[in-house]
């Protein structure tokens, strides 16, 4: 099929060719000539259309066999050669690659052999620019600088010590106020660097130095800046000796164990940075550069690998330390992989694959930025032990802020592998080629799926929080219970409708963004839809009775019904079925068009009728009485007075039967309560009756002549078929 598409292009490509070598042809060679005679005019072109005679011939040359094998085979040689073009670009991108990393590490060695000369050089450099006490001053006036620094912030400390004491006393218990507390940190701990640079770099920058003194004081106080950041940042974030005040949760110990590693890792690679970019000034070369900042990055390795394999045990909610053995062995594996991707770093970087080196930073640090801020944004905004952890679902505020972070974590993950390889994203937008046009759609894909999922969640933490508030329906036959009742039923349908809806809308935007039509694509789908919708008509059906019971309110969630075989209390819906639990514990999925007639049994009330038969010498007329005093008791117990809708009453005689006059009573109840009151209604009618002589019938046999077992026989039997006749009558 390629094939023939490739003929094709290469025959228009030719008609079109020679049809305008055919106009050409057609254009008188005297006309120019003519026309350029004529002075002050333009001149004239003169077009002139094929005949049909020229169009019949380059129709036949089209047809030869002959030369439809000759542009067959152009056009194969055409489409090998481009792949034999690209096949050669990609190797000799690779190879080039390859050949540039063999000479980094050439220059580097050859670079090793010169390092002492360059460092004495260096050396005499600063000597004759400083003295021969020059270092010493400079180291002076660096710990003078340092200390103007210390003691302005000491200052800021003392001025701003009545505020941290109130700072320390607010209350957090709801998110507002941890808020404001977070942002008061905040302040502070931006007045401590900023006091810091004030009183450090700001003397300095106003005094005139020399330039070598001036690049080096300059570059050591910004490190000692950047370190007094991290400081800051560290207590900020994990505040080691307030835990009231930890965004970040973790236990004492390790808040004081990491923002140790923090500032030594930082403060390592600023001052490293600045002796680096100190020997620029020197006169040190590149390659020379580079080897003492390829032996300063393995300390920061050194630091690292200290931090991944002596990081403290992470304490169980229930304050338990794991033991030894268990903390080594069950981090082992992710010890042993970070450590290998911390080594690959620095390897990376030594050999100058940085593609590489991005690459790997990203996969290690993103998953854990990621798990950092979500567990940072569940500690801020629903701690443990505070209300809103108690109250089930995060809120739509959390899930927003956790998903909102975690969004830009991957598109700053994005921007950072396309600075690595040097790629300009931006310029990706303007470009009109299909490498161009593919990474504008990918990047605009990303982003919209990204928007796409907070969205979803967003959406998703509000019917949660709202399916957690209408977990208990209070007091029952209420309309509050009912409208909880109805939003139980409601909402997770709701829910599902809505990530269908999302999805879809995401996919169909992405794949716009991608260059896809999705006109001619919906319009498949939805022919697809029709053809589904005839090859399962049952699926069809199940949906749209599910709709029709939902509309007319059939059941909600929790209540006990009851259809054809399948009786059991509703847990949940689905699309297309309906759980039912049975009371010992099956569970039924039913289908919708299956139901048909459903009896409800949890609506409004119910009546429950109960029947016992007593002797015919029982006091009917006391009997009424005792029955009507046990519902008026039954009415004021407080356990079942919100129960209980019509206390229980006697109707009167029912049926007089072979040994039992019976007598029938009823009572209101609400549904589903009336099996508890039933019993306990019984079971005060039963004490009443003794102790007032009335007597429950049962049947008997009086058997005449003894000590002939045929009556004595006849006699058991008959009792035997009683029996079942008078439980039924019960």
């Amino acid at each position: 099929m390629s094939t023939e598409i490739a003929i094709t292009g290469t025959l228009k490509r030719v008609a079109v060719a020679l049809f305008a070598a055919t106009l050409l042809a057609t254009v008188p060679v005297s006309s120019a000539p003519a026309a350029t005679a004529k002075a002050g005019k333009p001149v004239a072109s003169t077009k002139s259309e094929a005949t049909p005679e020229k169009i019949q011939q380059l129709m036949a040359l089209l047809a030869d066999p002959k030369v439809r094998d000759w542009l067959e085979q152009e056009s194969k040689a055409e489409a090998a050669s481009e792949q034999a073009a690209t096949e050669e670009s990609v190797s000799q991108a690779l190879d080039g690659r390859l050949a540039a990393m063999r000479e980094h590490i050439v220059a580097l060695g050859a670079a090793v052999p010169d390092l002492a000369n360059q460092f004495e050089r260096g050396h005499d450099l600063v000597t004759n620019d400083l003295g021969e006490r020059g270092r010493t001053k400079a180291l002076l006036l660096l710990v003078v600088f340092v200390g103007l620094g210390t003691g302005v912030e000491w200052l800021f400390r003392k001025a701003t010590q009545r505020a941290r004491a109130h700072l320390d006393a607010l209350p957090s218990e709801t998110v507002k106020e941890r808020l404001h507390i977070v942002a008061l940190r905040f302040a502070f701990a931006v007045g401590l660097v900023v006091a810091f640079a004030l009183g450090s770099i700001g003397p300095f920058l106003a005094l005139d130095w020399p330039p070598l003194l001036r690049e080096g004081l300059f570059g050591l106080l910004v490190a000692f800046l950047v370190v007094r950041i991290a400081n800051v940042v560290g207590r900020f974030l994990l505040a080691p000796y307030h835990e009231r005040f930890r965004i970040i949760p973790m236990d004492t110990a390790a808040a004081r164990f990491w923002r140790r590693r923090l500032v030594w890792f930082v403060g390592w690679f600023a001052f490293g940075w600045v002796i680096v970019g100190f020997g620029v000034p020197l006169g040190y070369t590149l390659e020379a550069r580079q080897l003492v900042a390829y032996a300063l990055g393995l300390v920061l390795v050194a630091i690292a690998l200290n931090a991944v394999w002596r990081r403290p045990a992470a304490i169980h909610a229930d304050g338990e330390v794991p033991s030894p053995v268990a903390h080594r062995f069950g981090r082992g594996t992710a010890n042993t992989a970070l450590s290998v991707g911390i080594v690959l770093l620095w390897v990376f970087w030594v050999i100058h694959a940085m593609a590489s080196f991005w690459l790997v930073l990203v996969v290690m640090a993103l998953p854990l930025a990621i798990s950092i801020a979500r567990r940072a944004v569940d500690n801020l905004l629903c701690p443990p032990g505070s209300p809103q952890a108690a109250e089930g679902p995060p809120s739509v505020l959390a899930v927003c802020i956790e998903r909102g972070i975690r969004a830009l974590l991957i598109i700053g993950a994005i921007a950072v592998l396309a600075w690595g390889w040097g790629i300009d994203l931006a310029h990706f937008h303007d470009q009109e080629t299909w490498i161009g046009r593919l990474a504008d759609g990918v990047l605009s894909a990303v982003v919209i799926l990204l928007v796409a999922d907070v969205l979803w969640h967003a959406i998703k933490a509000a019917i949660d929080r709202k399916l957690a508030e209408t977990a208990e329906l209070g007091q029952p036959n209420t309309d509050e219970a009912r409208r909880r009742a109805r939003l139980r039923t409601l909402l997770p349908i709701f829910r599902n409708v809505l990530f269908v809806v999302v999805v879809v809308f995401a996919a169909m935007t992405a794949l716009a963004a991608l260059g896809v039509q999705i006109g001619p694509l919906i319009a498949g789908l939805g022919v697809l839809g029709v053809a589904i919708g005839f090859g399962a008509q049952s699926l069809v059906r199940d949906v749209i009775a599910g709709m029709f019971y939902l509309l007319d309110d059939a059941f909600r969630v929790g209540e006990y019904i009851q259809s054809g075989n399948y009786k059991g209390t509703v847990e949940s819906f689905s699309f297309r079925s309906v759980r039912l639990r049975h009371q010992r514990g099956a569970i039924y999925t039913v289908p919708f068009s299956l139901l048909g007639a459903v009896q409800n049994q949890s609506r409004d009330w119910v009546i429950d009728k109960l029947m016992v038969g007593i002797t015919y010498d029982s006091d009917i007329d006391r009997a009424r009485k005792l029955i009507k005093q046990i519902g008026l008791d039954l009415a004021k117990d407080p356990e079942f007075a919100p129960l209980i809708l019509e206390p229980l009453k006697m109707q009167g005689v029912d049926a007089f039967g072979d040994f039992a006059v019976q007598i029938r009573m009823k009572m209101m109840t609400l549904p589903g309560e009336n099996f508890v009151i039933r019993r306990q209604a019984l079971a005060m009618i039963k004490k009443a009756f003794d102790e007032n002589g009335i007597k429950f019938a049962f049947p008997t046999v009086q058997v005449a002549g003894e000590g002939e077992p045929s009556t004595a026989a006849v006699a058991q039997r008959g009792l035997e078929l009683t029996h079942p006749a008078a439980a039924a009558a019960e």
